[in-house]
């Protein structure tokens, strides 16, 4: 990408917060947010973070920023959240290198939940306000009319593509989980191996932590026990895999779930799976977390006791 493409105001803002301006673009990636891997003038390489402000932002950034202040495997911020127009902007330290961990066989499980315990376990201490409203692919708790939390883009869609055995999932999960009413905690809500590097057993960077959410601790540790082994496309990891990665993780946490939070941690474990088959479904994509989700829906939701 050329410099001359750039936003018009990204130089000034360089210069302004990391004391350089660019002199060469490593990498664009746009998904949610837009991001940029830039080289300054003085030859420091950091990557510039940009999204929609919906207020969640600063609380994700200092979250970070705690993590990585002790160690963690993530970037580090290098300047808090600033706000440019309707964006919200930050800059973190470049972290290049790893490799993906592919794979969604139960020992594969286990490594993924080792880091996931080790990241909420460090969460645990750090205060910020909640990052609400959380991530649209896990947030059950909306308090829209129906089944979904309102997305313009996709509700203007045709859903009769959508389904129903996903709309159906989707619902008997979410009244499950509601049900509950446990108590919320931080915790990452994307974590999926696209967002996770590693070097050989030892895991070098967790991404995206745009994707923090507020939620009970066992639905966060269900949502990722499904979805860790996405490395594309997003799917849906096989029963027996999520089944050891709660283990584990309720191993290396120390601590045993209730009943009740086993229940929700299964039923958290299908609503991103159904966002997903509804997404594809409305896009006209391959169904593969739609495949996944109506092979394994009756099983999880048993076990969910929804």
């Amino acid at each position: 990408m050329p410099l001359d493409d750039l936003p018009d105001w990204l130089p000034a803002w360089c210069l302004d917060h990391l004391g350089g301006e660019p002199a060469d673009v490593l990498f664009r990636l746009q998904q949610m947010s837009m991001v940029f891997g830039l080289r300054l003038a003085d030859g420091r390489e950091v990557v510039v973070k940009t999204r929609a402000d919906d207020g969640r932002a600063v609380s994700c950034v200092a979250a970070q920023a705690r993590l990585a202040e002790r160690g963690f495997a993530c970037a580090r911020p290098l300047t808090p959240v600033v706000g440019v127009g309707s964006l919200a902007v930050h800059a973190e330290e470049f972290r290049p290198g790893g490799e993906v961990l592919d794979g969604d066989s139960p020992d594969v499980a286990v490594r993924y939940a080792e880091v996931f315990a080790q990241l909420m376990a460090e969460l645990a201490d750090v205060t910020v306000a909640p990052p609400l409203p959380n991530p649209r692919w896990v947030r059950w708790d909306h308090t829209d009319s129906g089944v979904w939390p309102a997305i313009e883009f996709l509700d203007a869609r045709d859903q009769s593509a959508v389904p129903a055995y996903v709309a159906d999932t989707a619902d008997r999960a979410r009244g499950r989980i509601l049900a509950a009413s446990l108590p919320c905690v931080l915790g990452h809500a994307d974590f999926e191996a696209q967002n996770l590097r590693w070097h050989g057993r030892e895991v070098w960077a967790v991404h995206d932590w745009d994707s923090l959410a507020w939620q009970p601790e066992a639905a966060l540790v269900g949502a990722a026990s499904g979805a860790f082994a996405s490395a594309g496309p997003p799917t849906l990891a096989p029963i027996e895999s999520s089944e050891a990665f709660l283990v584990a993780y309720q191993d290396i946490r120390g601590r045993l779930f209730t009943a009740v939070e086993r229940e929700i941690a299964w039923a958290a474990s299908l609503w991103p799976a159904a966002h997903n088959a509804r997404w594809e479904a409305l896009h006209g994509d391959i169904p593969v977390s739609g495949n996944a989700l109506r092979a394994q829906a009756a099983e999880r939701l048993r076990r969910a006791n929804a």
